[in-house]
């Protein structure tokens, strides 16, 4: 019997019809270390291999997937990766083609912390001058957590000791796992899309960095920076550090740390009243001793005992008023005289009866009463009208000589 001859390309082929066929190399994840790592520039399609202490698997991770990640893979760096094993006939390569990857191990997440820190850092996300402020009476405030953790307990109790007026409105998310960081966007979203809370607390309690992880992504980092409500994050302990805490405009230690920066404390509140309330008194009672002094200034004034003063000082101020008025009176009144005085005496410069006290006469025609001031104007027999200074005389024309003749 004759032995079947295969060429390679059936060998391979066939070799990637089994692989495509068993379900079990769908979506598998792996745990490995990234080398000869190539970010293609032309098509960005990330080119790597995946190795652990005995064998190499090569892998590929095309644009569309690479673009949702939050850093940026780098030889050496230890992920987990989720794909599904395929074989190339051309080359007879196995290798993964990967859909989603995350770092491995305390290292690895560091470096791709510190990889989106630096990228939001420099579009600006983290400056001061962006940060919005705290509402100093908040009506309402919106938690985003796990409604069975223990920081929303904590934020209950210690807001309902420090200032009982303000409610707390939860919504309840993820805060760890596959889907937490999209779960924590909606909440961010949704208090922002209503006008029901004056601030956000977004965070949970403490945790491995795995744990933690949720908020570090780049999604979930950017709907803060958006969000028009001030947002306080309240993620793990004191020295656990995520990229919310440096996006939201205020970083608490911890839970009850939020809680106590969100609201006021009603004892601080009291004890600021009450000090109001001690200056208010003793700026009341010192208004009231001035005025109680001012008034008694006034009652012992002595137009108050003996306001017949008053009238006094008022007749005594007519009476001035009339010696002066008197005094202007007589002055323009000496005036008035001196000046007319002076026109009588020009009027009686002027006067025609001056004229005739010194031996002058008027002549007038006695039926016209026509001013006679020409010899040429009177005729012989005519009757004239003499005027003398102390009376009158009638003549007639008798005879008439002139310069001429």
């Amino acid at each position: 019997m004759a032995e079947t001859i295969f060429s390679i390309s059936e060998i391979n082929e066939y070799v990637r019809m089994l692989l495509d066929s068993d379900p079990r190399l769908r979506r598998v994840w792996l745990r490995g270390e990234i080398s000869n790592f190539t970010n293609h520039y032309k098509t960005g399609h990330f080119y790597f291999s995946l190795k652990d202490e005995q064998s190499a698997l090569r892998a590929v991770m095309f644009r569309g997937n690479n673009s949702r990640l939050t850093f940026m893979p780098e030889n050496g760096m230890r992920v987990l990766v989720c794909g599904d094993i395929r074989a190339y006939p051309r080359d007879g390569q196995t290798q993964i083609v990967v859909s989603e990857m995350q770092p491995d191990g305390a290292g690895s997440l560091a470096l791709a912390f510190e990889q989106l820190r630096k990228k939001l850092e420099s579009e600006g996300l983290f400056d001061e001058s962006r940060k919005k402020p705290l509402v100093k009476f908040p009506r309402r405030i919106g938690i985003i957590t796990s409604p069975t953790g223990a920081a929303i307990h904590d934020m209950i109790r210690i807001t309902s000791r420090r200032y009982p007026l303000c409610e707390l409105i939860l919504f309840p998310a993820l805060v760890q796992g596959s889907g937490a960081a999209a779960s924590l966007c909606v909440g961010v979203e949704f208090f922002n899309s209503v006008d029901l809370v004056d601030e956000i607390i977004i965070g949970r309690g403490g945790g491995s960095i795995e744990d933690l992880w949720a908020f570090n992504d780049e999604r979930l980092a950017r709907t803060i920076a958006a969000s028009r409500l001030p947002v306080i994050s309240a993620v793990g302990h004191e020295s656990d550090v995520t990229i919310c805490d440096f996006v939201a405009d205020y970083r608490a230690p911890t839970p009850s740390g939020a809680a106590e920066i969100a609201v006021p404390d009603k004892m601080e509140l009291y004890a600021i009243l009450g000090g109001m309330q001690t200056r208010l008194c003793r700026v009341t009672e010192h208004s009231l001793a001035r005025a109680r002094e001012a008034l008694d200034r006034r009652a012992k004034h002595r137009l108050l005992t003996s306001p017949h003063l008053l009238f006094d000082e008022r007749k005594m101020h007519l009476c001035l008023r009339e010696e002066r008025l008197n005094r202007l009176t007589e002055a323009a009144l000496e005036c008035a005289r001196a000046h007319m005085g002076n026109r009588a005496a020009k009027l009686e410069a002027l006067s025609p009866l001056a004229v005739l006290s010194r031996g002058y006469a008027m002549v007038s025609d006695t039926a016209g009463g026509t001013m006679q001031t020409s010899a040429a104007m009177l005729t012989v027999g005519q009757s004239v009208d003499l005027r003398f200074a102390d009376g009158r005389a009638t003549a007639e024309i008798k005879q008439i000589n002139t310069d001429k003749s």
